[in-house]
């Protein structure tokens, strides 16, 4: 018997009904269920040929049982190794090299010194930085945002120089990106799954949370959906993400991937909506029997994105 397990947190509804939707299938052999973990020895597990991981960017302790499960064989969804070496910056620089457009972007040094730094340990920073050469590529108003980080959490919109060098001081010991605003006329949030099932959702980020995700939204170009889902597609083959969602702003015509690695997406059925809900439930489910039918005991059998294949070829 091959066990899929989700490991989640606060989530109320994507979780049982994962477990509910994979279960009706009644694949051979194949059965989904809620992870239970009772203690973790090092390089023994092996229980799950599947894990749906939801969670472990918040819990460390979570990280690093997924990464000992994965050494031993089980297929863990998206890839910890990759996922924790990952940030928002990288991306940016990475997404470049796939053709992707960007909005201009730049990383800063924190605020403040890290702790158990001083400002011996930062020799090799030009002080003062090129500020003037900064913001004449960013322009304002811009968005400041950690390099690292999801969920809206420290992000801010930036009118002019004296406001960043404010908001910049309440950011304390975070690395943060400096970023053009891209003034948008359509918005979109895109679900990928398994790097090839696609779902288009026109999104509106002003509004509150659970008014985001826009129902009998007006048409939209045909060509324009083409190219959001190639550059969706070559963005997560490039990352090795299977559960993925990517955000384009488009410009005249052009869409900018403005976020692009949420390996935890919000699936929620009160914030996504239910058509958009019912998508995601199925699409996973038919993604991690997949996986469990491919999956080999002791063997491993993770995701790794096109940048990661390529450097080791």
């Amino acid at each position: 018997m091959k066990k899929i397990g989700i490991l989640f947190g606060m989530e109320d509804t994507f979780p049982q009904a994962f477990i509910d939707r994979v279960n009706s299938k009644n694949e051979k052999g194949i059965i989904a269920e809620a992870v239970a973990i009772d203690k973790v020895v090092q390089n023994k597990d092996g229980e799950y040929a599947v894990i749906i991981d939801r969670i472990s960017q918040d819990v460390p302790f979570y990280r690093a049982y997924l990464k000992n499960a994965a050494l031993t064989g089980t297929n863990v969804i998206n890839n910890p190794f990759w996922w924790s070496a990952d940030d928002k910056f990288f991306n940016n620089s990475l997404a470049v090299t796939l053709g992707v457009p960007l909005p201009n972007t730049v990383i800063l040094p924190s605020a403040e010194h890290p702790t158990d730094t001083t400002g011996k340990s930062f020799r090799n920073l030009k002080y003062p930085m090129d500020w003037e050469g900064i913001f004449q590529y960013i322009g304002f108003p811009a968005y400041m945002k950690p390099y690292a980080g999801g969920g809206w959490k420290n992000v801010y919109r930036l009118e002019n120089i004296e406001e960043f060098w404010e908001k910049h001081q309440e950011t304390g010991q975070l690395v943060m990106m400096l970023q053009e605003e891209i003034v948008f006329t359509e918005y979109f949030r895109v679900y990928c799954l398994g790097c090839k099932a696609v779902r288009i959702m026109q999104y509106e980020p002003r509004n509150p949370h659970h008014l985001r995700y826009v129902i009998n939204g007006p048409p939209v170009d045909t060509k324009l959906l083409a190219t959001i889902k190639d550059y969706t597609l070559k963005l997560c083959k490039g990352l090795g993400y299977d559960f993925n969602t990517v955000e384009f702003a488009v410009r005249d015509g052009i869409p900018y991937a403005i976020d692009f690695g949420n390996p935890a997406p919000d699936a929620e059925l009160t914030s996504v909506g239910a058509e958009n809900f019912e998508w995601v439930v199925e699409e996973a489910a038919k993604m991690a029997i997949a996986a469990a039918k491919k999956q080999k005991a002791g063997k491993m059998n993770l995701t790794w994105g096109t940048f990661i294949k390529d450097a080791v070829k």
